[in-house]
């Protein structure tokens, strides 16, 4: 692939721009916002001035709800070899290219399985894919040159090929990716009206849960209204265990000792599920199953250069940091970093972080 034409500048398009231009592709941007594709191309994603002539590949980086529409366009104007879309989801999109009569052989819908709370080319970067899947749709029509094209994209970009039919991937993502994101935001709408004193209790826990919370409701109005049904199933799920689990926190408020132990089971049999769900979801660089890390827990003032301190003392006891996670302190400057290593270096970690002078939580 020497040239590509990015149609969209948001997160996803400028991302991927980045990563095609770093890696020697000539990119070339367009935003139906011009001064948009004007902020990517002074990030260095590329160049808002138009192809002359026909790219490589052109890659459709807009809402669900636009996605036929710009890649019928682009096919009409003959801007590209091939057609990849990046949208959240898959099905809808081919149907409508279908019906608008179009030859699809030079198109394939994709989507990279990577994101941010925030949207916007500002919040790109030319790494978000890499290690993360990446969904392609192929089908029986498909031209090879054009599945071919669209593994490259992914393999410039540093994501992981994941073949599958466009519907299943829907129902997938509404499970994986658009339940939670509903589920995050309706806990953090609980937080709205909270009592004060309530809020400043906030921990690490309702942080995890309620990160996703802070995207944008309008791009996710675009994405839900093009999967409801599958997600609605999913829901329909929740909605049965959070049913149960309210009837049997009710049971374990009962003077009556047998509905308290019929309470207590039905909690533990939901927390149960989950630990089992839990367990499926991969570890790092998509492990089958999650790696059991060691926590080291450090204590840190809210000085600038202290993370990358504990971070360089790690690097010269030799020890490879898998995972961090930091909570702050409730009113002070301060906080604790959360070092996830494997069980074998953790003693040694701790060891070097208190002769480094750093105080360690147990």
């Amino acid at each position: 692939m020497r040239t590509a034409l990015v149609i969209g500048t948001g997160l996803i398009g400028t991302s991927a721009a980045l990563a095609l231009k770093a890696r020697g592709v000539a990119v070339h941007l367009v935003d139906h916002d011009p001064d948009r594709a004007a902020t990517a191309a002074a990030l260095g994603a590329g160049t808002d001035a138009p192809p002359e002539g026909r790219v490589d590949l052109a890659v459709v980086a807009v809402p669900p709800a636009h996605v036929a529409a710009s890649v019928a366009a682009a096919m009409r104007a003959g801007a590209a070899r091939a057609y990849v879309d990046v949208a959240s989801v898959k099905g809808g999109p081919r149907r409508e290219l279908t019906q608008l009569g179009l030859d699809l052989t030079a198109y394939i819908g994709t989507h990279p399985m990577s994101g941010k709370e925030r949207s916007g080319p500002f919040a790109a970067s030319g790494d978000l894919f890499e290690g993360r899947p990446w969904v392609l749709t192929p089908t029986r029509d498909t031209d090879t040159e054009v599945l071919n094209l669209a593994l490259e994209l992914v393999a410039l970009c540093r994501a992981v090929p994941v073949v599958m039919d466009a519907d299943a991937h829907d129902r997938a993502v509404a499970l994986v990716s658009h339940t939670p994101q509903l589920i995050s935001s309706m806990v953090a709408a609980r937080l709205r009206e909270a009592d004060e004193t309530a809020v400043r209790l906030c921990g690490q826990g309702i942080r995890d849960v309620t990160r996703i919370a802070a995207s944008d409701p309008r791009m996710w109005v675009e994405i839900l209204s093009a999967n409801p049904g599958p997600v609605a199933d999913v829901l329909a799920g929740v909605a049965a265990d959070l049913d149960g689990t309210v009837r049997a926190l009710r049971a374990l408020d009962s003077a009556d000792e047998a509905k308290r132990a019929e309470g207590a089971s039905g909690i533990e049999d939901v927390l149960r599920r989950g630990n089992a769900g839990r367990e499926r979801v991969p570890g790092k660089h998509g492990a089958g199953v999650p790696t059991a890390y060691e926590v080291v827990g450090v204590l840190i003032s809210d000085r600038p250069g202290e993370l990358a301190r504990i971070f360089a003392d790690a690097e010269r006891a030799g020890v490879n940091v898998e995972d961090v996670r930091i909570e702050h302190a409730t009113g002070q400057q301060a906080g604790l970093v959360q070092l996830y290593v494997e069980p074998s270096a953790a003693a040694g970690l701790s060891e070097a972080l208190r002769e480094r002078g750093w105080a360690l939580r147990p």
